[in-house]
């Protein structure tokens, strides 16, 4: 990011008499970055405190509006000519809508300049961001009980709007066709976007499925020279993630999945009847902040309702609290808007703290599998099955045939001028390093050696190296000195197979050995290990699920960078499927080589999770449209489910990537999202901006004038502690002897009923909610208070429920999660 200038002299002498030598200072010039800059002042949604009522939107060619933006954008250029010499920046955006502020590209100490002027309440350097289904819809139950409820998958999500800001759209997808004999029977009265067009990404692309495109570019285009061969300034996605997230969402109901010509099903969206905005933030050569902020601003500006993120920053914010950085405030102005906001928990778990999404009017997504797998099996000629992974199909004869195995070793030429590194030598990355007249017919062992421990060598190449001399199929093994790997299935064009466990490595490789003869060197000059490669394509639906996956990254939530400072908030809210996920793919696939030419992916990630949840979203809010942000999060979370398939609480991935682990709500938020049940909860927990704004206040070290200028709000602490937030959850981070929580539920039912409180206490603590038993009326509300008395100080976290049980049938669990220190 920016430039360097690196000088060096080398000053030689070979006389005889003394020099006097002189130091040179060079003065080196300093790295431009970007930095996101907010202002006082409101922004145009909510100019004068005048919120849009429902149905409303801004409409930006009004008089007013064009007037009061132009008003902003020349009080950013003024502020910057008078404070910032000519030359010494550029510009990339003014935010006008949601925020009041801009994004430029300049020096640190161009920057610093900014801080000290009055009105800006905000400087921070853009750190950038990271890109963070066939099945789906059925392990989550939705055909036969949300959709029945919306008319059928031919209505589910009608009227609906979901802006997803991504790596862009590829519009030839059939998962976004649009069928004029099935044509949408709801208009889209608030929206209002347009269709940018670009290379790949003609008018047309914008079908009605596709309500409309933009793409967001300077900042990347600051930062780095753009690829015109892969980034494209246009909507056009060449990396494959928007289109994937996009299809999980909203894509059409039943398109077909095949990838080298086997069918594996057909792939559904949440909400295949709402419709897509799309956001193009993300380029495959970089992201930045600054590109998203405007994409979000945007979005809101064009009325979407669900806004879907399945990225996140590199890093916590180290200048501004994690709440306070210029993306949370992004997010809590559109939650403002009415928008609900779903982002992506991170991909960066098992550790604790190691979430990404933080704040508390974001609903953040953790990832599970679902019970269903891709087996595949490795046939030795003793007739012993090793188990392996691998979307290939089976060599010639099915599997029943065996073919002779050569290590990739063994097959090496003994004379040759490639490097004798483990790329050549082991891994298969390198054809011209075999004798083909040994590997032609044969299945190949490679090893996950030190280039695949370190990045540098991929399946990809072992294809290519296959396929050019012709094996008749490969396997990749552990390797013992990096023991376990995690194996992802992906589609191979040639059979193959991975074999993750050292264990089972173990036994090919001894199999290998008694069948191989080797002369008094050690070189292998007879063959007779065989083997076959099975069917490795056809799903099998068992085992326990959902389950935690590894990689979904873990609460507590904190406060600051440190992470040292924890956050009375609990991280993250939900569970949903974002392990092995079919949707659909870009073809150009620019970031995944081995997925070229597909149009079909099956990936793993909490940006799977993600879109499951915002399509979920729109049905909740097509079924219940007066419902907020808060109330559809708050539906979400106090249904969801603890308990697998096996009806045993739900266990999770760690580092022991053999075995599981109890889970807890900082590895699953509230559970497993139950859509059927979140249509009808109950009892909701609603929160709105004020609420937000006094959780700010109520934080440690709170800087009331700083929150003033950012949210235009005067902290006036109706919030005694931060965990009196009105959430549908209860997290203390220190509690020392007792405290009393308090929260407000609303009936959003149609008829009175009665609750009784139960409590599952957590270690070292007695709870109790009073009133124990209440009354409450449709769209009533009920203040409820929690008292938590410590019992046993252990330092460190316990969890428990309070469940409160309805008499017509509705049940409302609500999370508790409580550190306990000593006085």
């Amino acid at each position: 990011m920016g430039w360097t200038m690196n000088v060096s002299a080398s000053l030689r002498c070979r006389c005889t008499i003394l020099l006097l030598s002189m130091i040179v200072f060079v003065a080196f010039p300093e790295q431009r970055a970007i930095y996101l800059v907010l202002m006082e002042g409101e922004p145009i949604a909510f100019h004068h405190g005048t919120e849009l009522l429902e149905g409303e939107r801004h409409d930006p060619n009004s008089k007013g509006y064009r007037a009061h933006a132009k008003q902003l954008v020349d009080s950013h250029d003024q502020l910057l000519q008078n404070t910032i010499e000519v030359g010494g920046y550029k510009k990339l955006y003014s935010f006008k809508h949601i925020i009041n502020g801009f994004a430029i590209h300049t020096t640190p100490s161009q920057a610093k300049k900014l801080e000290l002027v009055e009105g800006v309440t905000l400087v921070e350097e853009d750190k950038g961001v990271k890109l963070m289904t066939t099945y789906s819809p059925q392990f989550l139950d939705l055909p036969m009980s949300v959709w029945t409820q919306e008319g059928g998958y031919r209505h589910a999500g009608e009227g609906l709007v979901i802006g997803v800001i991504d790596s862009g759209i590829d519009p030839m997808h059939p998962s976004f066709a649009y069928d004029p004999l099935d044509p949408y029977t709801s208009e889209l009265p608030r929206f209002s976007g347009d269709c940018e067009t670009g290379p790949r990404f003609p008018s047309f692309s914008c079908n009605g499925k596709i309500v409309s495109a933009r793409y967001f570019s300077a900042g990347a285009q600051s930062i780095t020279p753009l690829n015109t061969s892969k980034d494209f300034l246009s909507p056009f996605d060449a990396d494959g993630h928007g289109s994937h997230v996009a299809s999980i969402a909203a894509g059409n109901f039943g398109v077909p999945v095949v990838v080298n010509s086997f069918f594996y099903g057909r792939a559904s969206g949440m909400a295949p009847r709402a419709r897509i905005a799309v956001y193009k933030a993300i380029f495959p050569s970089i992201g930045t902040m600054a590109d998203v902020v405007a994409a979000i601003d945007q979005a809101i500006l064009d009325q979407v309702d669900i806004i879907v993120l399945s990225l996140g920053p590199d890093a916590p914010p180290k200048e501004t609290p994690i709440f306070l950085n210029v993306f949370e405030i992004s997010m809590l102005f559109a939650q403002r808007a009415g928008i609900f906001v779903v982002q992506a928990a991170g991909n960066r778990g098992p550790s604790p703290s190691s979430i990404v999404s933080f704040s508390p009017w974001v609903m953040s997504v953790a990832a599970c599998n679902t019970d269903r797998s891709f087996p595949g099996k490795l046939v030795l000629g003793d007739g012993r099955n090793i188990n392996g992974v691998g979307l290939s199909g089976p060599t010639f004869g099915n599997g029943l045939l065996h073919y002779m195995l050569v290590l990739a070793k063994d097959a090496v030429k003994e004379s040759g001028t490639f490097p004798k590194t483990p790329q050549y030598v082991e891994e298969c990355q390198y054809p011209e390093a075999f004798d083909p007249t040994l590997v032609l017919g044969s299945i190949v062992i490679c090893n996950f050696s030190a280039g695949f421990f370190n990045g540098t060598s991929t399946v990809t190449a072992i294809l290519d190296t296959a396929t050019e001399l012709g094996f008749m199929g490969f396997i990749l093994t552990a390797n013992a000195l990096y023991g376990d790997f995690i194996a992802q299935p992906i589609p191979f064009a040639v059979p193959g197979i991975m074999i993750p466990k050292v264990a089972d490595v173990q036994i090919l490789l001894q199999h290998y050995g008694q069948w191989t003869t080797r002369d008094h060197n050690g070189r292998a000059t007879e063959y007779n290990a065989r083997a076959a490669i099975g069917e490795g394509r056809v799903a099998s639906f068992q085992g326990r699920a959902p389950t935690v996956s590894r990689f979904s990254s873990r609460g507590p939530d904190f406060i600051d960078a440190s992470r040292s400072n924890l956050a009375d908030v609990l991280k993250p809210n939900i569970l949903a499927p974002g392990h092995l996920v079919w949707a659909a793919w870009s073809p150009m696939s620019i970031a995944e080589p081995i997925l070229n030419g597909y149009n079909f992916a099956l990936l793993s990630g909490t940006s799977m999770a993600t879109p499951h949840v915002a399509g979920i979203a729109a049905l909740i809010k097509q079924y219940n449209p007066s419902w907020t942000p808060s109330m559809i999060a708050s539906a979400m979370s106090t249904t969801a489910s603890r308990y697998d398939n096996y009806g045993e609480p739900i266990m999770a991935e760690g580092f022991n990537i053999t075995s599981l682990y109890p889970s807890t709500p900082f590895d699953f938020g509230a559970g497993l999202i139950n859509p059927k049940l979140a249509l009808h909860p109950g009892l909701v927990f609603p929160s709105g901006f004020e609420d937000y704004v006094e959780f700010l206040c109520s934080l440690p070290n709170t800087n009331s004038s700083v929150i003033k200028a950012i949210t235009g709000r005067l902290c006036n602490h109706s919030l005694a502690h931060s965990f009196d937030l009105n959430l549908p959850s209860v997290t203390i981070s220190n509690l020392i002897t007792s405290q009393v929580v308090r929260r407000s539920v609303k009936n959003v039912e149609s008829k009175p009923e009665t609750y009784l409180c139960a409590v599952l206490q957590p270690r070292g603590v007695e709870v109790s909610v009073n009133p124990p038993q209440f009354t409450v009326n449709p769209q009533g509300t009920q203040d409820l208070e929690v008292t938590i008395n410590v019992t046993q100080a252990l330092n460190s976290f316990s969890f428990g429920e309070i469940v409160l049980t309805g008499s017509l049938d509705h049940m409302v669990r609500i999370p508790l999660s409580v550190f306990t220190v000593p006085m």
